[in-house]
């Protein structure tokens, strides 16, 4: 029976195939996954491992079945499968890789056991998998000498290396996610579009108390300077996040809200401090001064004093 597609088709057809579906699932921003994840290198690696053990498999079920035939059968075998387009020198490779007898000449090496008509052949090691062996010894030389004698860089060094350079990736990562934003770095929001959903969370959440305008109702006034648990975009997005004071402050909107939509809201209602509403509420708590404001007297520092006497003589 003729193979419709060689082994050296089959192969790298179905590892490509994985191959791009793990591009196409894994999510690895501009870079290949096969060169961000060292996990997707292990497993493309087993994956042509299992192919090329599958075909071995397939091969050896082969030659098996051939030694049931008849001898005319073999023959014809032989002449149906000749026929057809072969690649010569990858054929040439594959044997000499394999180390195996051709079908034809078998019989030379069966060995004398006979289990129900099954035969068994005195194959040698295949010479790909001795190149494999060497290859690990000379790499085993290679680490020994390297790590325990050159002493090269260590496991734990190669680790704090690795964990920095993951820290600052999530530093970066952080800059855009806008869900990942909490307390610490959170920042004032001022883009048209974030300020437009944090008033239209404003209008659907806050309004019943702090009226459409700010001015306060049942919480407090937003548009003077004072602030019962402090002011700034921090101190507003903790409010928000963690509720008010116990017993008589605002619930937590944190199993409601996102963090981006809490960032959005304290935003937009920082907006209202400075205005005027139509029935403002009595001021609340104290004046916040914000810490990391630039400060200074705005004194001109007094001139230095000069001496014009002139002690120039004649």
């Amino acid at each position: 029976m003729k193979n419709l597609a060689p082994w050296w088709i089959r192969i790298p057809i179905v590892f490509f195939i994985i191959f791009g579906l793990m591009e196409y699932f894994i999510d690895s921003g501009d870079k290949p996954a096969f060169l961000t994840y060292p996990i997707t290198q292990v497993f493309l690696l087993l994956v042509l491992l299992i192919l090329a053990g599958i075909e071995l498999i397939l091969k050896s079920i082969e030659n098996v079945l051939f030694q049931t035939l008849s001898e005319e059968a073999k023959e014809r075998y032989l002449s149906v499968k000749s026929q057809g387009w072969e690649w010569k020198w990858g054929k040439r490779m594959y044997n000499k890789l394999l180390g195996s007898k051709p079908i034809e000449e078998e019989g030379e090496i069966i060995l004398d056991h006979n289990y129900d008509g099954i035969k068994e052949l005195d194959n040698s090691l295949p010479p790909w998998w001795v190149y494999l062996f060497y290859a690990t010894i000379l790499f085993g030389v290679v680490y020994l000498v390297r790590f325990h004698i050159m002493d090269d860089y260590t496991q734990q060094e190669e680790f704090e290396q690795e964990m920095e350079v993951a820290r600052l990736e999530i530093e970066e990562y952080k800059k855009t996610a806008k869900d990942l934003v909490d307390v610490s770095t959170v920042e004032l929001l001022t883009d048209a579009a974030d300020l437009a959903a944090g008033k239209k969370i404003f209008e659907v959440n806050c309004v019943v108390c702090h009226m459409a305008d700010g001015g306060g109702g049942i919480g407090p006034n937003l548009t003077d300077e004072n602030w019962i648990l402090g002011g700034g975009i921090k101190n507003v997005f903790n409010t928000i996040a963690e509720g008010g004071r116990d017993g008589k402050g605002m619930v937590s909107w944190k199993p409601i809200l996102k963090p981006a939509e809490m960032a959005q809201v304290s935003s937009y209602l920082l907006t209202f401090v400075g205005t005027t509403p139509a029935n403002p509420k009595a001021p609340e708590g104290d004046i916040w001064v914000d810490p990391d404001a630039p400060t200074g007297s705005g004194e001109i520092p007094p001139e230095q004093e000069i001496d014009t006497t002139n002690t120039t003589s004649e």
